[in-house]
């Protein structure tokens, strides 16, 4: 941070999860704007924001599928992968789960259930398989995904089979 006069911030993922004392003394920082959660553990991250208030901007950055839990603690801004595909869903997760209204929050469930768990269930398969099944589900949809990165593996023709069956109930989204 010491280096640049730009903002800079802190991404909480893998084994870089802070403790709320290091964010609080961390937040000293001048040029620190910004704290992004990758852990998904929302305990914690509520403790953090306890402690620092509002001197950090927050950012759910665990998944679409956190979008609830995320809203219910005060997040209004989540980092979304279900954008790279079908960026209206993303808007309405956003635009429900920001709603003080009944009528939002069941549309919310209804996109989490119908869509977004489904996916992240489909995702979870093995361990850095989310981006392997975005990059198909990018290009099942007409857009360029293209393959991964090694370690990572793309999907095999059948789980190809499988996500386009998932996603077809998501052309309204695309």
């Amino acid at each position: 941070a010491g280096s640049t006069k730009r903002g800079v911030i802190i991404y909480s993922r893998d084994y870089a999860n802070f403790a709320p004392g290091a964010v609080e003394r961390l937040a000293m920082i001048p040029n620190l704007v910004a704290f992004k959660d990758g852990q998904g553990d929302l305990r914690r991250f509520q403790q953090i924001m306890e402690r620092v208030g509002d001197r950090l901007h927050w950012i759910g950055g665990a998944g679409d599928d956190l979008v609830p839990g995320y809203y219910s603690i005060g997040i209004r801004t989540y980092t979304s992968s279900i954008a790279n595909v079908a960026p209206k869903m993303s808007l309405a997760l956003h635009d429900c789960a920001s709603a003080l209204t009944a009528p939002a929050h069941d549309e919310l469930a209804c996109l989490m259930r119908d869509f977004v768990l489904p996916l992240y269930a489909f995702r979870a398969r093995r361990k850095g398989y989310e981006v392997s099944v975005m990059k198909a589900a990018m290009d099942l949809t007409g857009q360029a995904g293209g393959r991964v990165r090694p370690p990572l593996n793309d999907l095999t023709r059948d789980e190809q089979k499988e996500l386009r069956t998932l996603l077809k109930p998501w052309k309204a989204w695309l």
